[in-house]
């Protein structure tokens, strides 16, 4: 494993939901130098197919860990983590820590029994959320929503925009109107972008549920595995993009939050 203090940690993408993973390692690792990539070219993963998540994902991934050696990867990304985590562990030598949704919290926090879950439909169709359920929520029930609308929605606000609050009614209503929704007192956020429009999504909801995701868990695994290791922070970390960067200055300003003071496309 590179040691060199400078090595950065490498967080990965499909957008900018994985910047809640961000702010979460800031406060466990607040002088780990890293580097963000979004492929905001392949955005939405989540409705992309298995083969075409896990090309994208293991391509890139393997491009990075070549060009800037990074000590760590995380790939902050649900539908990519899920589809394709072994993948890049099998042809990649960095550690790398994925982002699986947060099932087992919620079955310990939940009063009523009754779990909610929305992901992008790449995700809630997933065995790895079928076994997750079986191991760490036998007894209760979890019901899922594709709402891949939030994506975008939270892409939106990144940039200073207002999304349609219609979004995040649909949303909780694709949750609540299942059979026995009313029960649900838990929602796992199970997309990293979804935090980022968590204050929308309460109110769509009633402020009657509680919410969690993954970003607290997944900070403090990398800090584990990166326990006893120097890190050289000595200025703000930069975001790597694919695509066309449009709205450059709006996407800085949202960025800037984070600790992140520059874009690099490739």
């Amino acid at each position: 494993m590179n040691q060199n203090p400078s090595s950065p940690i490498l967080l990965f993408d499909s957008g900018f939901g994985g910047l809640t993973v961000l702010a979460a390692l800031r406060e466990h690792l607040p002088q780990a130098p890293v580097i963000y990539a979004a492929d905001l070219a392949g955005i939405p993963y989540g409705e992309k197919t298995e083969a075409e998540v896990a090309a994208r994902a293991a391509g890139l991934l393997g491009r990075l860990a070549e060009r800037f050696h990074p000590r760590l990867i995380c790939i902050a990304c649900n539908t990519a983590s899920t589809i394709a985590l072994g993948m890049v562990r099998d042809v990649l030598e960095t550690p790398i820590v994925g982002t699986v949704p947060a099932i087992k919290p919620a079955a310990a926090m939940t009063q009523t029994g009754t779990i909610g879950l929305l992901g992008t439909a790449a995700t809630i169709r997933q065995a790895y959320v079928d076994n997750l359920e079986a191991e760490f929520a036998n007894g209760k029930r979890l019901l899922r929503h594709a709402a891949p609308e939030l994506v975008a929605a939270a892409e939106t606000k990144l940039r200073g925009g207002t999304p349609d609050p219609a979004i995040f009614t649909r949303a909780a209503q694709g949750l609540l109107h299942k059979e026995g929704g009313d029960r649900i007192d838990t929602v796992v956020l199970a997309c990293t972008h979804f935090p980022l429009v968590q204050q929308e999504l309460a109110e769509a909801f009633g402020n009657k549920v509680r919410f969690i995701d993954g970003a607290q868990g997944i900070a403090r695994r990398i800090a584990y595995l990166t326990q006893g290791q120097s890190f050289d922070r000595r200025e703000d970390d930069f975001a790597i993009v694919t695509g066309d960067g449009q709205n450059n200055a709006a996407l800085l300003g949202g960025l800037e939050p984070f600790g992140i003071g520059r874009i690099l496309r490739i």
